[in-house]
């Protein structure tokens, strides 16, 4: 059967010569049986049992060679279609092989995908080359293994060429079918290597969306996040708020750190340079120092107003209050006021204000309408501290001018006592001038 299509197509083309050759014997045997019949006709007894046997004896031979050669035609086909998917299956497995054995450098995960799609419809294209080829050696074999319906000569087909024949057709098949083996285990290793290059061009992508939402995170806190609120209660929930947002902002840089030390991770593995790290991991750290500083610049301002609000209402609220708290709710509130008009300093040394000039206007204005509930606070008790001061003073002046009625009645008490006295001094010196005389 040859070892390849070549040697199976020169084995077709000596058949055939050898068809055309037979095709000449037949013809000659229709000849010479058309002469035994005429000769049955006319012939003895005797001849006629011998032409008989030699016309039987001829048939026996032209039949059987025909049948033989079929037979031969049958095998030589079904080998020239092994051989050929052989062939093809072949150059199947080394277009395979060859694009294993080609470095993988895509610029990005779609084209890895379509690399990897390309990669299992190769795969699967050797697969059902594969099954072809056994269903051809199948074939083939049947064809080589039927039953002859005559014996053959020693020297027609030796059972050692046959057994050759046999031991090849399933020596190509176990050949084809370690190739087969050996790619797909090569298929497989390349299938992880692609796949973690898709998982990381897709962490790459991913810490890159990060640094963006953190970027958004970071204007959204600079531009809408101003107010400080008109109330305690109205602060303390800004205040609560501004803490879940800081906690989605940390969640946001830690996933993508998380993701830059997977990138780091997918590298070392694929054996290639970082490229994320260079450049994503600086952008990263940027923007969250920058959040960093915003967010407590924001906290400690909403810390401020939160003890600003709180004085000022229990100043408020206090019937009797000390000028000592209202001075402190009067510094809180400058400092305050102070700390809104500051931009928030980055650490590379630029600057950015919160919100926009209305707004921190808007803000200061909030601060300043308590400041200036405080201050009348502050005057209300001044004018009741001096409408208490103006009684104290009308009791002193009714307790002086009681003290003086009184003093006056002692100084005429103490005359009547002297007039008493001399009264009764001259009537002792009469008594005693009587006395004499």
């Amino acid at each position: 059967i040859g070892d390849s299509i070549r040697a199976a197509q020169a084995l077709q083309q000596k058949h055939e010569e050898i068809e055309s050759q037979h095709s000449e014997w037949f013809a000659v045997y229709v000849e010479l049986n058309q002469q035994i019949a005429a000769l049955l006709s006319a012939g003895e007894e005797k001849e006629v049992v011998e032409l008989k046997a030699l016309q039987q004896q001829l048939s026996d031979v032209c039949y059987r060679q025909a049948s033989q050669l079929e037979t031969r035609q049958n095998v030589l086909q079904a080998a020239q279609i092994f051989h050929s998917t052989t062939q093809e299956l072949s150059q199947q497995l080394d277009g395979l092989l060859s694009m294993l054995c080609a470095d993988v450098s895509p610029a990005d995960g779609a084209s890895i995908q379509q690399n990897l799609k390309l990669l299992e419809e190769k795969l699967q294209t050797v697969e059902s080359g594969l099954g072809s080829l056994r269903q051809k050696g199948t074939v083939l074999l049947e064809q080589m293994c039927t039953p002859w319906p005559w014996p053959l000569e020693e020297t027609e087909s030796p059972a050692g060429e046959q057994q050759d024949n046999v031991q090849h057709i399933q020596a190509v098949m176990e050949e084809m079918e370690l190739r087969k083996q050996r790619c797909e285990d090569m298929v497989d290793v390349r299938r992880l290597k692609m796949l973690q290059m898709v998982q990381l061009f897709k962490c790459e992508e991913d810490a890159l969306q990060a640094v963006e939402w953190l970027s958004e995170l970071l204007d959204a806190l600079l531009k809408t996040h101003v107010r400080l609120g008109d109330d305690s209660q109205e602060t303390k929930t800004m205040l609560d708020k501004h803490k879940k947002f800081v906690d989605v902002a940390q969640s946001t840089y830690d996933y993508g750190r998380q993701l830059l030390q997977a990138t780091v991770v997918l590298c070392q593995s694929l054996r290639c340079t970082t490229r994320s790290s260079g450049d994503t991991l600086p952008r990263l750290n940027r923007v969250w120092k920058q959040f960093s500083v915003t967010a407590d610049e924001r906290q400690q301002r909403l810390e401020l107003a939160l003890n600003f609000h709180t004085v000022a209402e229990r100043v408020m609220q206090l019937v009797c209050v000390e000028a000592e708290a209202l001075d402190d709710v009067d510094t809180l509130g400058k400092t305050l006021l102070d700390r809104i008009s500051m931009p928030v300093i980055f650490p590379d040394g630029s600057e950015q204000f919160f919100g926009s000039p209305t707004d921190t206007a808007a803000a200061a204005e909030g601060v300043r309408e308590r400041l200036l509930l405080v201050e009348e606070r502050r005057l209300q008790l001044q004018e009741a501290r001096l409408g208490n001061s103006g009684e104290e003073v009308e009791v002193l002046n009714g307790m002086e001018g009681r003290l003086d009625v009184i003093g006056e009645e002692l100084s005429e008490k103490e005359e009547q006592d002297e007039e008493e006295k001399e009264a009764e001094q001259q009537d002792e010196d009469l008594e005693r001038a009587t006395q004499d005389r």
